[in-house]
């Protein structure tokens, strides 16, 4: 047969083919799109549309236009994404079973340590509240561990499915609320990426910041935009404690006094505000803009805990609220280093650091400081560590104190006389109304009439948007600064004394 009847495909098929054009051949079908032909059901982030859930052990989508040439496979496995552990749309699990490792050490935590709620059960400890479930344990049983974990949420909450069965009514009332908490902890050790957790920088300081609520905070501010309800819930996680602190702060606020505002607030607040708002000084960078700086506004948040181990990069969100103004954060508690491991061992306590604070003041942007203290505020109040204080630059912030819980009360009722002393304003968050109401009637019976609410209790419009679940009580759900408060020590007002004016 002629070569010239034969294709030029077929000729080479039949022609013998040298080790080199081999090899070269190999080379170049590693490369094709069908070397690389992957499951294509991968969901998008953002997607809307709803999609069957791919298996785990599927890898997203690669093509080879995604591929850059001249790649060997050794540089490609190490420019691969971290894996993903789940998809958005597959993130309902039980505890137990639970794809992440993290969770499954949580569930057998709770196994161990949480009781069933039953009320054939025995109490195994007194109620905090008529809306514990401690407060229905009436019966003879002997207490027993949560081993059976409902079908809906996913979270072991009975000893047995016949309990848990009979039990089901109430159990419905919070089991949106545990599924909900359950995909958003999966969805935490998913592996994807958070574009919510992308702070915006400063912005221009003739934008003004619509603190009406968390979608007006975020278009004025410039966030990224975020059209799930599960990244909202993440996202305002970490930022409501430094936006609680600007929304009662900043001139600005939602909080006046046709919203919870008291008069005594208005003049507290005005003060700090004041500070916080500095009118324009024609300062400059050269010699003829040199313009005296007020000292920073010092905020003192006392018995912090998870609120001190916060990213700074949520705390400096705090700062861009207030673009003239500086501060100094000063974490005050024996809790205050938890899940700071990596600043362990804390530096020794020297004549020039005697309580052995930890100062950072690098990499913040210049307007903030932030100090730690291991240490009850009593103590450095005693040795006037902080002293004097002005209503101009000083306050006091309480994230879920505990004031009136019966396992917390006693640390703070040395503290409370020496906050009322100081006539500085005392800002307080709670989990429930139910905590927050406690805690405001043990103030007003301790300080026994020496107080001044500043801002009525009520819900905290930056409350968290995400539920957290007590490990301890799976039936115990909250919120962080579920609601605000305020107050302060009682201010009275003097008159001139210009004698006793005689009878006419």
């Amino acid at each position: 047969m002629a070569s010239k009847s034969i294709c030029s495909r077929c000729l080479r098929l039949a022609l013998p083919v040298k080790p080199s054009t081999v090899n070269q051949s190999i080379a170049r079908r590693a490369f094709t799109s069908s070397a690389t032909k992957q499951p294509s059901n991968a969901r998008k982030l953002h997607q809307s549309t709803k999609q069957n859930a791919s298996p785990a052990v599927e890898p997203a989508r690669q093509t080879s236009q995604s591929i850059p040439p001249y790649t060997s496979e050794r540089n490609q496995q190490h420019e691969e994404q971290p894996k993903v552990l789940l998809q958005p749309n597959n993130l309902f699990h039980s505890f137990t079973n639970s794809p992440s490792p993290q969770i499954r050490k949580r569930a057998a935590f709770m196994r161990q340590n949480a009781y069933c709620p039953h009320p054939e059960h025995q109490a195994t400890r007194m109620p905090t509240s008529p809306h514990d479930l401690e407060a229905r344990k009436t019966g003879t049983m002997p207490p027993a561990h949560v081993r059976f974990e409902c079908p809906d949420c996913g979270i072991p909450v009975s000893c047995s499915e016949q309990h848990f069965v009979s039990d089901y009514e109430n159990h419905l009332e919070i089991c949106d609320i545990l599924r909900e908490i359950n995909e958003d902890d999966h969805d935490l050790v998913s592996g994807r990426f958070f574009p919510e957790f992308e702070y915006p920088g400063p912005q221009m300081e003739e934008a003004q910041v619509n603190m009406t609520n968390w979608d007006t905070l975020m278009y004025s501010r410039e966030f990224t935009a975020i059209n799930d309800e599960r990244s909202m819930r993440q996202v305002t996680r970490l930022l409501t404690y430094p936006v609680t602190i600007g929304s009662v702060l900043h001139e600005l606020s939602p909080y006046g006094l046709k919203d919870r505002l008291t008069p005594e607030g208005l003049r507290s607040l005005s003060a700090l505000r004041y500070t916080l708002h500095p009118p324009r000084s024609g300062a400059g960078i050269d010699i003829k803009g040199l313009r005296p700086n007020a000292p920073p506004v010092r905020l003192f948040l006392l018995g912090a805990r998870a609120e001190s181990s916060l990213p700074r990069e949520v705390w400096i969100q705090l700062s861009y609220l207030f673009p003239q103004a500086t501060f100094h954060l000063i974490f005050i508690g024996p809790e205050s280093m938890q899940n700071r491991d990596a600043e362990f061992p804390l530096p020794e306590r020297t004549p020039s650091n005697p309580f052995g604070a930890i100062v950072e003041d690098r990499g913040l942007g210049g307007q903030m400081k932030i100090s730690t203290y291991v240490e009850y505020f009593h103590t450095l109040h005693q040795a006037q560590h902080f002293y004097p204080y002005d209503p101009y630059f000083d306050a006091f912030v309480l994230f879920h104190p505990g004031l009136g819980h019966p396992a917390s009360s006693h640390e703070w009722a040395e503290t409370l006389p020496q906050l009322l002393e100081t006539k500085v304003p005392i800002i307080c968050t709670g989990y429930t109304e139910f905590d927050m109401q406690r805690d405001i009637d043990w103030v007003t019976k301790q300080a026994g009439g020496e107080m001044d609410l500043l801002l009525q209790p009520g819900e905290n419009r930056f409350r968290s948007l995400r539920w957290d679940l007590n490990d301890l009580d799976p039936g115990d759900v909250s919120c962080g600064n579920w609601g605000v408060w305020g107050f302060r020590g009682k201010r009275y007002e003097t008159d001139e004394y210009r004698g006793r004016q005689e009878e006419q």
